[in-house]
């Protein structure tokens, strides 16, 4: 008895195998448009599976694509002789369509639609089968009249695909609306779906739409979730005070966490809206009651304060730190703040010397060995604007040996590159670098690599290397913020070495320390120049996105910026600023979707 099963589970096996073979074969000669030999193999595999209606489908699907309309009616009659099943009722009737025989074709469809009377059942498996024949008006009849007869249930969220597919983004913003009425959870997906057709322009057609319906829905509902959805939608459109005033609501409704309105103003800081995220953080710290939020909000504050603060603005900044640590003191609960006030101290007060001896006083504190390497992070850093070279990379060295593996790690590597290449120690830059290629965070591989083909483009145009070395200084000056010597030096490599290898990318370097001190003319005719004599070569994308962005935001040129972005999107489709070229192209060209 066991031998007989066994035999029978083998000859199942078997038979199921090849059935399996059969069908991919069978798939491959559809998708090749080889539809004969298709047919053959899926009417074999039908013949030994008359109960799977998946190949009797494929049968169907294949008859059509050699047009052989007749031969699908017949066989789609002969099988609803023996019952009316919709979904095949639907099928002969799309196979009338295809015959142009549209009111025989309708009448099949509403006696389709009609099932659904008395068996809601077959609601979804009748409204897929009209999707899948792209029938999306009749698909939306089915959800609708489902509505009535099954109202416990809710289809906003099928309702929506189908108004997104059809470009009807009134209803389909409805019908989100509605699921989320129903299903407050899933919001976060809503978002996502919504996304694509948004955008930052809040004068858009789709986002004032969006925004009026979130408003009614608050008037009308002041539910968390709406609050939420208009405080992303503002958030998209760049508005971070509106976006403020929507998180405020939220947060006296639900006072668990201040999470929200930390990202938010976190992100308008990133987003350059200095004023907006300080006025959230002041609010921060009106509200909070914990010490850890309130010197996280203490230290943004200072950071935006600093930015273009005056000599004696910087004084009060300085008094500020003092007077914080007075009140939370120095110790690993502060380390964040301690790292803040040396970066200040260095690259803002220009007072180097003060900003070492505080960091090593901080590397005295019973702290862990991750705070440990920020401070010595920082501390390297400050001694290679002193240019005490080899004591900063005594410091990065034991970043990488206590911190293996990790992105710290990775970083304290190119900054010992980094700072090789400052000293004109081409040779071990560029094998540190080699290694950084495959680094698991992609911005230090990115960096890693530009900085290579830099060195390695570069250093064989002549035995002294010359031209290299200049610019190597001049991106030490940069980084000493010594922003004038940097441009001089460059000048010097454009007047003396002019027609060598370096000449586009000490244009682009250039450009940028232009930009940086608001010379924008400057910075347009080194774009300019790079796009004219260099447009083959690797910096080519990035001249032109960024004279894109300079007429965009700083030369009141769009027509001009315009033009460029649509360049990147037809001549330079690998570029890293593809995705944000179209984007902009198409807010500037005022296309209604994102």
């Amino acid at each position: 008895m066991q031998k007989t099963f066994l035999i029978l589970l083998f000859l199942f096996v078997l038979c199921t195998t090849h059935a399996q073979d059969s069908e991919v074969l069978a798939d491959s000669y559809y998708k090749r448009g080889e539809f004969k030999k298709a047919l053959v193999i899926y009417q074999n595999i039908y013949k030994e599976k008359k109960y799977n209606s998946k190949y009797f489908k494929k049968i169907i699907e294949t008859h059509q694509q050699l047009e052989e309309f007749d031969d699908v009616e017949i066989l789609l009659t002969e099988k609803l002789s023996k019952s009316r099943i919709p979904d095949l009722v639907i099928e002969l009737g799309y196979n009338f369509q295809l015959k142009d025989s549209l009111e025989r074709a309708k009448e099949l469809y509403n006696e389709a639609i009609s099932f659904i009377d008395e068996r809601p059942i077959y609601i979804y498996k009748i409204a897929k089968t009209f999707e899948d024949h792209s029938l999306l008006e009749q698909a939306i009849i089915v959800y609708d009249k489902a509505k009535y007869l099954t109202p416990d249930r809710n289809y906003s969220i099928q309702l929506a695909r189908i108004y997104g597919d059809q470009g009807n983004v009134e209803q389909m913003f409805s019908n989100y609306i509605d699921y989320i009425a129903y299903k407050p959870n899933y919001i976060s997906n809503i978002k996502r779906s919504i996304n694509d057709f948004i955008s930052e322009n809040k004068t858009n057609e789709n986002n004032i739409f969006l925004r009026r319906l979130l408003l009614k829905k608050i008037q009308q509902q002041p539910e968390i979730y709406w609050y939420e959805m208009l405080s992303w939608l503002y958030v998209q459109e760049k508005s971070y005070n509106k976006s403020f005033i929507q998180e405020k609501a939220l947060y006296k409704r639900n006072p668990e966490s201040l999470d929200r309105i930390i990202e938010l103003a976190i992100t308008a800081l990133q987003d350059s809206d200095d004023q907006t995220s300080k006025t959230i953080f002041n609010y921060i710290l009106e509200i909070t009651q914990d010490a850890t939020t309130a010197l996280t909000a203490h230290q943004y504050i200072l950071e935006i304060d600093t930015k273009n603060a005056t000599t004696k603005e910087l004084e009060s900044i300085n008094e500020a730190y003092t007077n914080l640590f007075n009140e939370f003191g120095k110790s690993e609960l502060t380390i964040p703040l301690q790292l803040a006030y040396g970066n200040f101290l260095a690259f803002y007060k220009k007072d180097t010397k003060t900003a070492a001896a505080f960091l090593r006083k901080s590397l005295k504190l019973n702290i862990s060995e991750f705070q440990e390497g920020k401070v010595k992070l920082l501390l390297a850093d400050i001694l290679v604007l002193q240019e005490k070279f080899n004591e900063a990379l005594i410091f990065y060295s034991q970043i990488q040996m206590n911190l293996k593996n990790s992105t710290m790690s990775q970083e304290a590597r190119f900054k010992v590159a980094k700072t090789s290449y400052y000293k004109g120690d081409f040779d071990w830059a560029e094998s540190q670098l080699k290694i950084l290629k495959s680094s698991t965070s992609q911005l230090i591989a990115n960096d890693a690599l530009d900085l290579k083909l830099l060195i390695s483009d570069n250093k064989y145009e002549d035995s002294t290397q010359t031209a290299l070395k200049y610019y190597a200084k001049a991106d030490l000056f940069d980084f000493q913020n010594r922003t004038d010597e940097a441009i001089s030096l460059l000048d010097k490599i454009l007047q003396e070495h002019k027609g060598e290898s370096i000449t586009d990318q000490t244009l682009y370097k250039q450009a940028q320390l232009f930009e940086k001190k608001k010379q924008y003319s400057r910075a347009e005719a080194n774009y300019l120049a790079i796009i004219k004599d260099y447009n083959e070569d690797i910096l080519a994308d990035d001249a032109h996105y960024h004279l894109a962005e300079l007429y965009n935001t700083h030369l009141a040129k769009p027509e001009e910026a315009k033009l460029l972005y649509e360049k990147i999107i037809f001549e330079f489709q690998d570029s890293i600023y593809f995705i944000e070229a179209r984007k902009k192209f198409r807010m500037l060209r005022g296309d209604t979707i994102n």
